[in-house]
């Protein structure tokens, strides 16, 4: 199994992938269901600024920058459980197997920002994006973990204790 210093190293690499797939799907989603790119990602920001962060939908360092930290943190977090519990640093794994724990973790991270997080500190994506886009997003994180680490051991390049 691997050690948390290690899971937590890695997870800067599965962590950023996932973030950044989950971002250009919330643009993406956020455009055509909100009408704005950055509503979703601007929403984000109310664990900070509250309420109104889920009315501005215009970029802005206020809401966009901290809804974005936000939304990366959550991700490098979520991307430490799946390179302690489910990344095989013994031997290459399979993508599909990559992508089973990945969804796994994904899923998990679902439950717990819906199902057990109070309102106040759930994503906030919530406000703009349909049940079926937000499956979407949290499918872009699970597709972004997997692919990094299919990506840094085909490079051969996982990061050493």
């Amino acid at each position: 199994m691997t050690s948390w210093p290690m899971a937590l190293r890695s997870s800067l690499q599965t962590g950023t992938a996932a973030s950044v797939l989950s971002t250009m799907v919330l643009a993406a989603l956020g455009k055509r269901e909100a009408g704005s790119a950055f509503a979703p990602t601007n929403a984000t920001s109310h664990w900070i600024w509250g309420d109104v962060a889920q009315r501005v939908s215009r970029p802005t360092l206020r809401h966009t920058a901290v809804g974005y930290l936000i939304h990366h943190l959550s991700a490098l977090m979520w991307a430490a459980v799946y390179e302690k519990w489910f990344v095989n640093r013994r031997r290459n794994q399979r993508l599909g197997v990559s992508l089973g724990g990945a969804a796994a973790v994904a899923a998990i991270a679902a439950f717990v920002d819906y199902g057990l997080t109070p309102k106040r500190l759930t994503p906030g994506f919530e406000a703009h994006l349909s049940r079926r886009s937000m499956t979407a997003v949290y499918l872009a994180v699970a597709v972004g973990m997997a692919a990094a680490i299919h990506l840094r051991q085909q490079r051969g390049s996982t990061p050493q204790a």
